[in-house]
């Protein structure tokens, strides 16, 4: 997966009013953004590609699934997608709730053209931000499977801190075997230093920790 520039992105706008998706759309646009809007939070489900990358703008009240029943579904999903809350019946305990869950903002209506650009803009710079994490991590996971079972066994012994004598004591090897399988771990991971094979391996299973939803 490569990069995506701004151009790649898309607002995905839902709402129940075609006008508000049309004018939302008009503006997005007229400032050179792709945009697709949905009737319902079904609809967006139904049609929306998680691959494609962008942010969502998504009204609070819709029929059917509701604007903050469907954030939750695609935070429970685990799909990263930004996205910006907007409603005419906004209330603190629904800005709070719709904040701790990740939105990147809330915007009660009617909002300014500004406000409303300002909040795409931050939520396309978290999406890259995002999407690059992700494709750092799948590298990493890539270059891991390149590895023997000896040198995953090396691995999680040199990330915990042991010696090459101490991980020979463990294995049941030679301390030359070790420095071999060592080395070769290193270069199929790409690490310049054991620093960097590390952090590495810390990211890996910092991402697999089971994650905490905000109850």
């Amino acid at each position: 997966m490569g990069q995506e520039s701004v151009a790649d992105q898309t607002v995905f706008i839902v709402d129940d009013d075609p006008a508000i998706c049309g004018g939302l759309s008009d503006l997005l646009e007229s400032t050179g953004k792709h945009t697709q809007h949905f009737s319902s939070a079904e609809e967006f489900i139904e049609r929306w590609d998680a691959k494609q990358p962008g942010c969502l703008v998504l009204d609070v009240r819709l029929p059917g699934i509701t604007g903050m029943e469907l954030q939750a579904t695609l935070n429970s999903s685990g799909v990263p997608i930004p996205i910006i809350i907007m409603t005419a019946h906004g209330d603190m305990p629904m800005v709070r709730k719709a904040l701790k869950a990740g939105a990147v903002e809330f915007l009660i209506k009617p909002f300014t053209d500004q406000e409303l650009l300002q909040s795409v803009e931050q939520a396309f710079a978290l999406d890259r931000a995002n999407r690059q994490t992700v494709q750092e991590l799948n590298s990493i996971r890539s270059r891991m499977d390149t590895l023997t079972d000896r040198e995953r066994e090396v691995l999680t012994h040199v990330t915990a801190g042991l010696t090459n004598k101490e991980i020979a004591e463990k294995l049941f090897l030679s301390v030359v075997t070790i420095k071999l399988h060592r080395g070769q771990l290193m270069r199929k991971m790409g690490a310049d230093s054991l620093a960097d094979l590390v952090k590495m391996w810390e990211r890996i299973h910092r991402q697999e920790q089971p994650v905490r939803t905000n109850g």
